[in-house]
């Protein structure tokens, strides 16, 4: 049975996805966690001022390298910071919202805790497809990353088969659908992608790629009559590699079967 996503993730959970990135776009993340935080907030007064800090640290964030952005950024979050505690204490908790808490730890680079704080209320995918955007991987990668993570994959395992087929995004329909089949059952390893890529360099007809795809699928009856065909050609090394169930002799096997 395929595992689903739960209710609520621990900040632990999303800030993998920052651990294992090639590249991470945290002014990407923090921009959309803001647009789906904001409105969330009840007090108008309070949601206008975490508004301007918002901005002020979205500045900083698009010119990371201006002192003065940096500055700004780190004053206009401790104002806001200052501003809930104050309005909390007065109203005795009770305008002390998760939302408004969880821009704080945003502005102050804590996306991760903000984001399981407010998962709940903005949803799980939405916030799954903003931080899978901030990957900055091509879309068939971003789409394979979203859909192994709302399977119930981890991160790292959905980052890293978006990254492959995003990578070989050139690659014909058969093999991306391996990729994407192996990565669902979290199957998908090193060695598959290699063969893989043999089969892409090798050229494969239509007739030799369904044989391929079968013999990466270790179909017994095949992979016993190829063998036994590799034999006859007087190949015995590959015979025994591919009973073996090496899948680097896939692409081989395949183009000396007649089509």
């Amino acid at each position: 049975m395929t595992p689903s996503l739960p209710a609520r993730h621990p900040a632990t959970w999303w800030a993998e996805f920052q651990q294992h990135a090639e590249q991470f776009d945290l002014a990407s993340v923090t921009e959309t966690l803001l647009e789906n935080i904001l409105p969330r907030i009840p007090s108008m007064l309070l949601r206008r001022e975490a508004e301007i800090a918002g901005e002020t640290v979205m500045r900083h964030l698009n010119k990371p390298a201006s002192p003065e952005l940096a500055e700004r950024a780190g004053q206009a979050t401790d104002r806001l910071v200052a501003t809930v505690e104050r309005i909390a204490e007065r109203s005795l908790g009770g305008a002390r919202t998760i939302e408004a808490y969880a821009i704080c730890r945003l502005l102050r680079g804590e996306w991760a805790a903000a984001a399981a704080a407010t998962e709940p209320v903005v949803g799980t995918l939405r916030l799954i497809q903003a931080v899978v955007a901030a990957l900055r991987l091509n879309t068939f990668g971003s789409d394979l990353a979203v859909r192994l993570l709302k399977a119930g994959h981890a991160p790292a395992a959905a980052i890293l088969a978006g990254r492959t087929i995003g990578r070989y995004s050139w690659w014909p329909d058969w093999m991306q659908s391996i990729v994407i089949d192996r990565a669902v059952a979290g199957a998908l390893d090193e060695e598959v992608v290699a063969a893989l890529q043999t089969c892409a360099f090798a050229s494969l007809s239509p007739a030799q790629a369904r044989m391929a795809k079968r013999l990466i699928a270790a179909e017994a009856t095949l992979v016993e009559a190829t063998a036994y065909r590799l034999e006859a050609l007087g190949e015995h090394p590959a015979a025994h590699k591919l009973r073996r169930g090496d899948l680097d002799t896939v692409a081989f096997a395949a183009r000396l079967i007649p089509v």
